[in-house]
C-alpha cells in the first residue's frame, strides 16, 4: 500500500502535519530564483534585514528578536538554557506541558535526561487546566519551564487570555514560559492577546514567544521562524544558537512574503472557507468539533481512531496522527476548499458504510 501511495503521491492529500496547501506566495518563489545567484555568499545581509522587518512589524527593538531554523531551533535553545542554568546553580529542572500538544519541546527535554510532567487538558472543553499545571511547578523545588501551543496543536483552540495573563504575571521567578505561537496568524477571536504585547508591557522576564513561517506564511520546508523576549533572555537564548542559522533563500522567501499582503489576506480567507465547510458537514454529520483558531479542526470519530486514519489513507487523504490522551478525537488540516470537498465526500461516504 505504501509503494501504491508513494508512485501516486499527487493524488494523496496531504492534511496531516497542517502545512499550507497554497503553496509558497509567487512573490516568495519570485524572490528566491531571484537570490540564487548569490548562494555561494553567506546570508548575512539577508539575515539582517529579515530581523529589522521581524522586530519592526512586532514594535521591539531589534536585541529583542532572535531567528532561528523554524520555531524548533527556539525551543531547542530555551529547554538547553534552563537546563545549563539549573547545573551552574546545582538546581533541579523540569519541563511541564499540557497533554496532548506539540512535542518538541519534549523531546529536547528527553534528550537532556530532563524530567517532564504531562498536565491532561480539561474535560470538558480540552483547555488548559491552570490550577494542576500550578500545582505541578508549586510541588517542585527547582526551575519550572512551561511549554504552552497557544492556540494549541492538536486542539486549535486558545486559552483564557486573562487567566494565562495574570499567571503569568503572578509566577515566582524560577518559573518560566514558553509560549508558542506558531498560529497566531489565523486567529480571529478578539479575546486573544499575544504573548509579544505582554513582553512589551514588562509582563515577566521569564516570558518567551515563538512563531514560525510555516503555517500561514506557507514556507515549512524553508524553515524560517523566531523567537521574542525581553533583551537579557534572548541574549541567554541567542548564545546557543547556530551562527548563520537561516538560509539565504529562506530569509528572502520570508522578506518577500511578510511584504505580500494579498498573498496573506487570500492565505486567512481559503483556511476560513475551508473551516467553514468543514464545520458545515461535521455539523450535518452530528460530530464533535473543538472552535478552531488555526489551520486544522480537532474533530471526534465514531470508532477507532487508528482504522479511521487508515481508511482515510485508503482514499487518498492523509491525517493527523492518534493522540491517545483524546482517543476519540482526530486532527486534519484545513486544506484549499477543493480539498475540503473530497474530504466532505469522504465523511458522508464512510457515514454510509457505518464508519463514522
Amino acid at each position: 500500500m505504501h509503494n501504491n501511495i508513494d508512485n501516486n503521491s499527487h493524488k494523496l492529500l496531504k492534511l496531516d502535519f497542517n502545512e499550507n496547501s497554497l503553496g509558497m506566495a509567487d512573490s516568495a518563489k519570485e524572490a528566491i530564483a531571484n537570490a540564487l545567484a548569490g548562494g555561494a555568499r553567506y546570508p548575512d545581509k539577508h539575515r539582517a534585514t529579515l530581523l529589522s522587518k521581524v522586530a519592526a512589524i512586532n514594535g521591539v527593538p531589534e536585541n529583542q528578536v532572535l531567528l532561528g531554523n523554524g520555531s524548533i531551533e527556539s525551543i531547542r535553545a530555551v529547554v538547553q538554557m534552563l537546563h545549563d542554568k539549573a547545573l551552574k546553580t546545582d538546581t533541579r529542572f523540569q519541563l511541564i506541558i499540557p497533554d496532548p500538544t506539540f512535542g518538541c519541546a519534549e523531546l529536547y527535554a528527553c534528550s537532556l535526561g530532563i524530567p517532564v510532567v504531562k498536565v491532561p487538558l480539561t474535560r470538558d472543553d480540552y483547555d488548559l487546566d491552570f490550577d494542576n499545571l500550578q500545582k505541578a511547578a508549586a510541588q517542585f523545588d527547582g526551575i519550572s519551564l512551561f511549554y504552552l501551543c497557544n492556540p494549541n496543536n492538536p486542539t486549535a483552540i486558545i486559552t483564557a487570555t486573562d487567566t494565562l495573563k495574570a499567571w503569568i504575571k503572578n509566577a515566582p521567578k524560577n518559573h518560566y514560559f514558553l509560549v508558542d505561537e506558531a498560529y497566531f496568524g489565523y486567529i480571529t477571536d478578539p479575546s486573544f492577546e499575544s504573548g509579544v504585547e505582554w513582553i512589551k508591557e514588562g509582563l515577566s522576564d521569564n516570558l518567551i514567544v515563538v512563531r514560525t513561517f510555516s503555517k500561514l506564511f506557507g514556507l515549512a520546508g524553508l524553515r524560517v521562524g523566531y523567537a521574542i523576549a525581553n533583551t537579557p533572555m534572548i541574549a541567554e537564548i541567542g548564545s546557543l544558537m547556530s551562527t548563520d542559522n537561516i538560509n539565504m533563500l529562506g530569509a528572502v522567501a520570508a522578506i518577500a512574503t511578510l511584504q505580500d499582503e494579498a498573498f496573506l489576506a487570500h492565505s486567512l480567507q481559503t483556511t476560513n472557507r475551508a473551516r467553514k465547510m468543514m464545520e458545515t458537514a461535521l455539523d450535518e454529520l452530528g460530530l464533535r468539533y473543538l472552535p478552531s483558531q488555526t489551520n486544522f479542526i480537532f474533530y471526534e470519530v465514531n470508532g477507532d481512531v487508528q482504522t479511521y486514519i487508515d481508511r482515510m489513507l485508503e482514499h487518498g487523504i492523509a491525517v493527523g496522527r492518534e493522540f491517545p490522551s483524546i482517543p476519540s478525537f482526530n486532527r486534519i488540516t484545513l486544506g484549499t476548499p477543493e480539498e475540503m470537498t473530497v474530504v466532505i465526500k469522504t465523511l458522508q461516504l464512510f457515514r454510509e458504510k457505518g464508519w463514522v
